[in-house]
C-alpha cells in the first residue's frame, strides 16, 4: 500500500509517492491531479496528504487554521486564512477581495489569491467520501513535529532548506538524491515530502488532527492532518 504527499508548484503539482512502511520514493511533477485521484479511488493509496486547503468556510475562519497558528507560535505566519468558498468564483483579485470582505468582514491576501486556481482544482476533485483518506496537510507543521518544536529557520534560506532536508532523511533516505535533480523548486519538493510523511502517519493512525468537526457547504471536513 502506498502513500503520497502533494504540493503545488509552478505549472502544476509535485507528488511524492512511497510505501507506508518506507523504502524508495518517487517524485514527479504533473499538470493536474485527476490521475492521482483516480488511483486513490482505485485503492492504490492508504493515505494522501495535500498541501492545499480542503474544506472552505462560508462566513467565518476555520478552527483548523486558528489551531495551527497557536501550535506553530513563532512560525504562525506560515498559516494564512483559508479563502471563503465564494472567492472561487471571482474573476480577478479585486473581485475576490470584495467577495471575501462581504462574506467574512476581512480581506484576502495576494498570497491566498495566487493559490485560488489550485484550491479550485482540488475542491473540484474532493468529495466527503474520500476523507480522511485524502486530507489537507501543512508541511511547516510537519517539520515542527519532526523537530519537536517550530523551526527557527525559514525555508526560503539555504540553512532552512538544509535543516528541513535533514529532518526528512530518517523517514526518506533518498530525499537527498531527489533534491539533487529536483523536478520543481526545492522548497516545493521538500513540502511534498513533508506531506508524504504526514500521509504515513495518517495511514498508521498516528497523525495529529487540527480543527473540529465542522464541515463546509459541500460537506467537506475542515481538518488538517500533521
Amino acid at each position: 500500500m502506498k502513500v503520497a504527499g502533494v504540493d503545488g508548484c509552478r505549472g502544476g503539482w509535485v507528488i511524492v509517492t512511497s510505501s507506508i512502511e518506507g523504502g524508495a520514493s518517487t517524485v514527479e511533477r504533473v499538470a493536474r491531479l485527476d490521475a492521482l485521484f483516480e488511483r486513490v479511488r482505485g485503492g492504490e493509496f492508504g493515505a494522501v496528504g495535500i498541501d492545499m486547503p480542503i474544506g472552505l468556510p462560508s462566513h467565518t475562519r476555520r478552527a483548523s487554521d486558528s489551531a495551527l497558528r497557536v501550535h506553530l507560535g513563532p512560525r504562525r505566519s506560515s498559516v494564512f486564512p483559508t479563502p471563503p468558498r465564494v472567492v472561487l468564483g471571482a474573476a480577478d483579485y479585486h473581485d475576490a477581495l470584495a467577495r471575501a470582505r462581504d462574506a467574512t468582514g476581512v480581506g484576502l491576501s495576494k498570497q491566498a489569491w495566487n493559490l485560488v486556481d489550485k484550491i479550485r482544482d482540488v475542491d473540484a476533485l474532493m468529495t466527503p467520501d474520500l476523507q480522511p483518506l485524502v486530507s489537507e496537510a501543512h508541511p511547516e507543521s510537519s517539520f515542527a513535529e519532526l523537530a519537536g518544536a517550530p523551526l527557527a529557520t525559514r525555508k526560503s534560506t539555504t540553512e532552512g532548506r538544509h535543516e528541513r532536508m535533514q529532518l526528512l532523511q530518517s523517514s526518506f533516505p533518498d530525499v537527498v538524491d531527489h533534491l539533487s535533480r529536483p523536478v520543481a523548486f526545492t522548497v516545493d519538493v521538500l513540502d511534498a515530502f513533508a506531506a508524504a510523511w504526514t500521509a504515513r502517519r495518517m495511514a498508521a493512525g498516528s497523525a495529529r488532527w487540527f480543527g473540529d468537526d465542522e464541515r463546509d457547504a459541500r460537506g467537506l471536513q475542515m481538518k488538517v492532518a500533521v
